[in-house]
């Protein structure tokens, strides 16, 4: 049987579930599938770690330790109310007893909805609009993302209240390549091609195809440089913009890691990779040793060829341009780190020469 929506009766069935804001529930449920499992398969098994919650909405599931049968829990039962087995490493295995269909939801996605939930001043709708074309979910999107389980409750509070809603016409230019950086923007509808023009291409490269829920603008914000593509709009749309100020103390402050050379080469030794950010050229005249070369304007197109199994530390020359990557990194998922002070730094630039 294939996944099927969910809604709000359901969800409100569970606990905590039932205690979020109406609209925020509205925004999980568009978020969850009601997924089916065969009788006899494992849901999950003792000791695993993944972040998901899972709740049984029909059928039995038997709980397992050290292989022996220690409890059944079966939908539509006060046990069922609460998730199943939530505590991390799991402590039992999870059977189905009968064919069953359960919710999972990510559990740093509904942490940061519940404490959001409880600290925030307003709901979901009355920030963004219940616009009919989905608008409202851009909101969701980004509190789904792994960067935004890093920062404070009350810094997303204020970024979604000092944001901006502007609206745009199709061809419209929102930022060009060479000029100053000022806003960090995120597409709430509609979308936006990002081109790099080259010597040897006026036109420019595209590199980029945006849509709701995407973001871009913050790397000349971070590296305090100038904008290194242009962005322009490929249909009529609507973005959010946050200013330079608002951006770097309420989201890149506290999403950054930072590291000194000698944590770095622990984190590396652990597994971890070099990545350097800099030009090909800057590269080849003086790198660490196994590092990666991806220049920080080719980052978005390369993420596929990274492992978000690997911690990366990030490193240019200052730490400017690796801070910037380090940021587009951890806001997609990526375990990232940024050599404080970067390769100029006498302690870093020592011993990679050595």
């Amino acid at each position: 049987m294939d996944d099927r929506p969910t809604d709000i009766a359901l969800l409100r069935g569970f606990s905590p579930l039932d205690g979020l804001k109406a609209e925020n529930l509205h925004a999980l449920a568009r978020k969850t599938q009601i997924r089916t499992l065969d009788a006899g398969r494992t849901l999950f098994r003792e000791g695993d770690a993944e972040k998901r919650t899972f709740y049984l909405v029909s059928g039995k599931v038997e709980y397992l330790a050290n292989n022996r049968p220690v409890g059944v829990v079966a939908a539509r039962t006060p046990e069922a109310r609460t998730a199943l087995a939530p505590i991390l490493p799991r402590k039992f295995t999870a059977k189905a007893l009968t064919d069953l269909e359960y919710i999972a939801i990510d559990s740093d996605l509904l942490d940061v909805l519940l404490t959001w939930d409880q600290t925030g001043q307003y709901e979901v709708s009355e920030l963004s609009g219940d616009h009919p074309s989905g608008e409202g979910d851009w909101m969701t999107t980004l509190l789904q993302t792994k960067a935004f389980h890093r920062i404070p409750p009350a810094n997303i509070q204020a970024i979604f209240m000092r944001m901006q809603r502007i609206q745009y016409r199709a061809g419209d230019l929102v930022i060009k390549q060479g000029t100053e950086g000022d806003y960090f923007y995120v597409v709430i509808g509609g979308k936006c091609v990002v081109t790099r023009e080259t010597p040897l291409n006026r036109e420019g490269i595209k590199l980029a195809e945006l849509g709701p829920g995407d973001s871009f603008g913050e790397e000349a914000l971070i590296a305090e440089a100038k904008r290194n593509a242009t962005v322009t709009m490929v249909t009529d749309g609507t973005l959010m913009r946050l200013g330079k100020q608002d951006f770097q103390t309420l989201l890149n402050e506290p999403l950054l890691q930072w590291v000194d050379y000698d944590q770095a080469r622990e984190i590396v030794a652990r597994g971890g990779r070099w990545l350097d950010v800099r030009l090909p050229s800057e590269f080849q005249n003086f790198r660490i040793e196994d590092a990666t070369n991806i220049p920080l304007y080719f980052i978005r197109l390369k993420l596929n060829t990274l492992d978000k199994n690997v911690q990366y530390v990030v490193c240019c020359d200052t730490g400017r341009r690796s801070s910037a990557a380090a940021y587009i990194l951890c806001e997609r998922g990526f375990d990232a780190y940024v050599l404080k002070g970067g390769l100029s730094d006498t302690e870093a630039a020592r011993g990679q020469r050595s």
